[in-house]
């Protein structure tokens, strides 16, 4: 069996680790790869020269012992779970093995009665949401990718969207987490319950550290109650008159479970209208969908807004078209960016770009760039209102000269130490993080 690279022993893929995860469960030919497997890959990376191996455990004992070879052999790892966000973040330094945790994707435990569901990280998203909505529930996430994203992958990179409005964070959906350190020993954080208190919060730790700090195994969630009803209102016109809505449904006592500000071409690619977009989605009993629907449509109408109400499949319809086109780009030269700005500073930032989705609370968006210097611009911008802007995906050119996270604060330092205790060794998504970590 020949390894993927010639850089390296030939047996690191084919002896010691496929013996672990059986054959298989190993790939160590380049060429045996799925086109779009090698582009994801080759998307992450610093440089030309490929993984020896691509392995795939099928429990967490298998992760575990393939983390504890790799780490008593110095191999560099570049965890992943289905690589629909392996190109995200930093490329990634010398990697000798990718690991991926698309085969340990188990149902643990659905706790229906305490809104509660354990799953093993590489459980799909949508499979988890279709398994939820038998009884009811769902995971109050709306991540990049959710037919191929899986749930480690989302935790790993922090990738929630407009659903924050209501549920808040990756962080605050988690209640539990099991992780392999990098020796290769398992470690637990939080529990199976909501009220959990004890223990230091490793959950928060892990969560966007772009497997730098230990390869998720498990999770447990919070679960919510799916809605009654559900209704979208969708307000077009100026920037001011725009910027005023947003403000006036800041302040209100409206409860939308989604609210996004739109760019011009978005909203044009969308059919909505002309201008800049206000987006707003609710989701309680009927009553109340249409009033506070009724209510923000009538905010519009005051300012001299164009507004549309969408429900049934054309609100589904409209969501699941939104996200494809901010998260699809049409060319590959395209910088795919998140960013954070006060809410109040999102109008500005959304009249300097043609592609861009900001969500009217938090500030946190992504956009569509087309240059580097693009980038440079709007980083200022979002950094003058106390902001940030981090590339997510870009050409491998861009991202070997552009700072990919663009970090100005003090926590670099500390930063370090955290992953000096964790992986001392450097194996673990090394380059990946802020600061090359």
């Amino acid at each position: 069996m020949k390894a993927m690279s010639n850089d390296k022993p030939q047996g690191v893929c084919a002896s010691e680790l496929a013996s672990i995860v059986d054959e298989e469960n190993a790939i160590c030919l380049w060429e045996n790869l799925e086109l779009g497997q090698q582009k994801r890959i080759q998307q992450a990376i610093a440089s030309g020269k490929l993984p020896s191996c691509i392995v795939y455990p099928r429990s967490q004992e298998q992760l575990a012992a393939v983390i504890a070879t790799a780490h008593t052999n110095n191999w560099r790892v570049l965890p992943c779970g289905s690589g629909s966000k392996l190109n995200w973040g930093g490329l990634a330094k010398g990697v000798d093995v990718v690991v991926s945790t698309e085969r340990i994707n188990q149902l643990i435990e659905h706790a229906v009665g305490d809104l509660t569901v354990t799953v093993e990280a590489g459980m799909k998203f949508s499979d988890l949401q279709a398994l939820l909505a038998k009884s009811r529930q769902f995971l109050a996430l709306d991540p990049t990718a959710p037919e191929s994203a899986t749930i480690g992958g989302i935790v790993a990179t922090g990738d929630t969207g407009s659903l924050r409005q209501r549920y808040g964070s990756v962080r605050d959906q988690l209640l539990g987490i099991t992780f392999v350190r990098a020796d290769g020993e398992i470690a637990k954080a939080g529990g199976r319950v909501v009220k959990n208190v004890a223990g230091y919060d490793l959950m928060k730790l892990l969560t966007g550290s772009y497997g730098t700090l230990g390869f998720i195994s498990q999770l447990t969630f919070r679960l919510y109650p799916l809605s009654e009803a559900s209704g979208t209102v969708v307000l077009t016109g100026s920037a001011e008159a725009v910027s005023q809505a947003a403000d006036i449904l800041r302040g209100s006592a409206l409860t939308p479970v989604q609210a996004d500000l739109l760019s011009t071409k978005l909203v044009s690619s969308l059919g909505l209208g002309q201008g800049l977009g206000l987006i707003a989605r609710f989701q309680s009993i009927s009553e109340s969908v249409k009033e506070q629907s009724n209510r923000v449509l009538q905010v519009g109408q005051k300012l001299g807004l164009d507004g549309t109400i969408f429900a049934d499949t054309d609100e589904a319809n409209l969501w699941q078209r939104l996200q494809e086109q901010i998260h699809t780009t049409a060319t590959e030269s395209v910088i795919t960016c998140k960013i954070g700005v006060l809410p109040t500073a999102a109008i500005e930032i959304l009249t300097q770009v043609e592609w861009g989705l900001i969500h009217i609370s938090s500030g946190l968006g992504l956009l569509q760039l087309e240059s580097k210097n693009q980038v440079f611009q709007i980083r200022d911008r979002t950094q003058a209102h106390r902001g940030f802007l981090t590339i997510l995906s870009a050409p491998i050119a861009v991202k070997q000269q552009i700072d990919v996270w663009g970090y100005t604060g003090n926590a670099l330092p500390l930063m370090r130490r955290i992953k000096e205790q964790f992986d001392s060794k450097n194996i673990l998504s090394p380059g990946r993080f802020v600061g090359e970590i």
